[in-house]
């Protein structure tokens, strides 16, 4: 279960998030909704671990593995021989291997991006349409009904101007 609780400043949005720490919320629960840029650590202080750049660096060694397979398999199954030259010539299979490796890096930036922002989203979120109007948005994420009426409390006396579920229409 998630609520969303709409603030209009960011004072009592950041008074929200120490209110739910003091209650015993994990910070990890606890996320912030904006249509601002805040930078990292205004609300919430975790520290997630980025995959990224190992998503980036994998497609890259596949993308340059296909890349010389692709280039190097052709020619090993279709040998042309023109003179004394190689079957396997190192500057294209080179050529296409970089090409395939840029590639599949690019391919795999892009997932790793849409994963690091966690889309596509499969379960409904809390959300305030007033968010894109300016509002800030502070959202605790609970396992069980007991603790809604701690988190209710704690957004309310932080300055909440409403609070949503994720199962109530926005």
């Amino acid at each position: 279960m998630e609520l969303l609780g709409v603030f209009a400043s960011v004072e009592q949005a950041a008074a929200a998030v120490d209110r739910l720490v003091q209650a015993g919320y994990d910070q990890a629960t606890i996320t912030s909704v904006t249509s601002v840029p805040y930078p990292p650590g205004v609300f919430v202080h975790t520290q997630r671990r980025s995959w990224l750049h190992w998503v980036t660096a994998g497609g890259a060694l596949l993308g340059a593995g296909a890349g010389f397979a692709l280039a190097a398999g052709t020619a090993w199954l279709y040998p042309v021989q023109t003179g004394d030259k190689p079957i396997v010539a190192l500057f294209p299979t080179g050529i296409i291997a970089y090409e395939f490796m840029m590639l599949c890096a690019l391919l795999g930036t892009m997932i790793g991006m849409f994963l690091e922002m966690g889309l596509p989203e499969f379960k409904r979120r809390a959300y305030d349409p007033e968010i894109a109007n300016g509002l800030i948005g502070i959202a605790v994420t609970f396992a069980d009904e007991t603790q809604r009426h701690d988190a209710e409390q704690a957004l309310y006396s932080a300055g909440a101007l409403r609070i949503r579920t994720d199962e109530a229409p926005a």
